[in-house]
């Protein structure tokens, strides 16, 4: 796909933002390109392909939003992003010739391409047909279960083993929920929200707002994942 890329624009700049996303877990990528495309500069082309789908009649999108530019496959994967950017234009890539394209890599063959031509100016418009009814992923849970207190989900475990959650900063102001906040997981209880990791005692639960303004469960020199038993898709409570 680089390759591709630089054949056709040699002059573009290529950084890997993540290759470590799961096996076809369109979700866990999806999560990565809402939390990153906005720290990227104006004009940036983000190629995302998590596409167990490959080969078969899922449409290939490209689309224009928040100033950037998208491409992929039509499973979600850009949804996220997509929503949070703002009023998005978005257009159906043609179906790849069947000479020179292989019905396994359409990362290589067909997204790579289109990604190099938007890098090079190409105008959305020429690159597709618009559409509207592309692919949304659902959001994850977030419950008002009653006067301050909010139910919600596990939605990533990240590499140390940290409990990314659905709820986010603002969900908890909007629900009154502060800085002494009660979160339980399972049957375990964390009382009061910390500025950092190192907040919290060795191998004990620390809830915190990460960078990315979600409530996370961390454990200070170990993987809260583990220490919780807990893993995506888990259900959180927090009170306050």
């Amino acid at each position: 796909m680089r390759g591709v890329v630089l054949g056709l624009a040699p002059e573009a700049r290529l950084v890997d933002l993540c290759n470590g996303v799961l096996p076809g877990d369109v979700d866990q990528g999806a999560w990565m390109l809402r939390w990153s495309w906005r720290h990227f500069p104006a004009g940036t082309v983000h190629l995302a392909v998590v596409d167990p789908g490959v080969g078969t009649p899922r449409p290939a999108l490209a689309a224009a939003a928040g100033g950037q530019f998208f491409v992929g496959p039509d499973n979600g994967l850009l949804s996220r992003a997509l929503s949070d950017a703002g009023e998005a234009a978005v257009v159906r890539l043609p179906p790849p010739a069947a000479v020179g394209v292989s019905a396994t890599f359409h990362g290589r063959d067909l997204f790579a391409p289109a990604a190099a031509r938007l890098a090079l100016g190409m105008p959305l418009s020429r690159l597709g047909t618009p559409i509207t009814d592309w692919v949304r992923l659902p959001e994850p849970l977030v419950r008002r279960t009653g006067p301050g207190r909010l139910q919600g989900q596990v939605i990533a475990v990240d590499h140390w083993g940290n409990l990314v959650t659905s709820l986010t900063e603002r969900d908890l102001a909007q629900a009154g929920i502060g800085s002494t906040a009660t979160v339980r997981v399972g049957r375990r209880v964390t009382r009061g929200l910390r500025r950092t990791y190192g907040d919290g005692k060795p191998g004990t639960p620390v809830a915190l707002i990460n960078s990315n303004g979600h409530l996370e469960i961390a454990v200070n020199g170990g993987r809260a994942e583990a220490v919780l038993g807990t893993a995506r898709g888990g259900v959180i409570r927090v009170s306050g």
